[in-house]
């Protein structure tokens, strides 16, 4: 069967195009109980689903990120804008990060933005993060494009057909593989500094 590789790379560059991400005020403007929230999530990342059976939050997710520290409370069985802003920087972080980590990057930003009273609110933050990411989609489909053309040039000495077809398929992957590897590398080495600093802090 003869694989066809560009077909797979315009698919890739034409579902980064269509990223975006939850609008802060897309969140309903009141206080949902748990069922509410799921419902919401399920709709809302609807197309970042891999299989269309798939669950992109469960009550249980949600009481395990409560107990792990990852997401503050709700209040009277009830969950605020902030606790969905916080609920979807989960859902992007658990694919790449531990829950230790997790808790680790969101920790300073609840204990100072979750309540309101620091110099900016959550929806903000959140906002701010969104935009900058998506400005960096140009460039990551740009960074898509080079690999894949470089890996279309592997292999050039096995035979042409579908063993090569398939090296080479293997090497764009390898290569998207290996990004994603460096990037978790890096976010780790920048998680376990924001340990040691929290560690500090509290020791003085």
């Amino acid at each position: 069967m003869t694989i066809d590789t560009n077909n797979i790379l315009n698919s890739i560059l034409e579902s980064l195009s269509r990223i975006d991400y939850i609008k802060p005020g897309d969140i309903p403007n009141i206080d949902l109980y748990i069922d509410q929230v799921t419902t919401f999530m399920d709709k809302q990342l609807d197309s970042t689903k891999r299989c269309s059976g798939d669950k992109i939050l469960t009550k249980t997710m949600i009481n395990n990120y409560t107990k792990n520290n990852l997401l503050p409370p709700p209040v009277k069985k009830k969950y605020s804008r902030e606790h969905v802003l916080i609920l979807i920087f989960i859902y992007y972080f658990k694919s790449i990060l531990s829950i230790k980590d997790i808790e680790t990057v969101l920790s300073p930003l609840t204990e100072k933005y979750f309540s309101g009273e620091g110099p900016l609110d959550l929806s903000t933050v959140y906002r701010e993060v969104c935009e900058m990411e998506k400005s960096r989609i140009e460039p990551l489909q740009e960074s898509v494009r080079e690999a894949y053309e470089k890996s279309m040039s592997a292999f050039s000495d096995v035979p042409e057909g579908e063993d090569r077809d398939n090296l080479k398929l293997f090497a764009f992957i390898c290569s998207l593989s290996f990004d994603v590897y460096l990037r978790k590398m890096m976010i780790e080495k920048i998680i376990d500094n924001l340990g040691e600093n929290s560690t500090e802090n509290k020791k003085k």
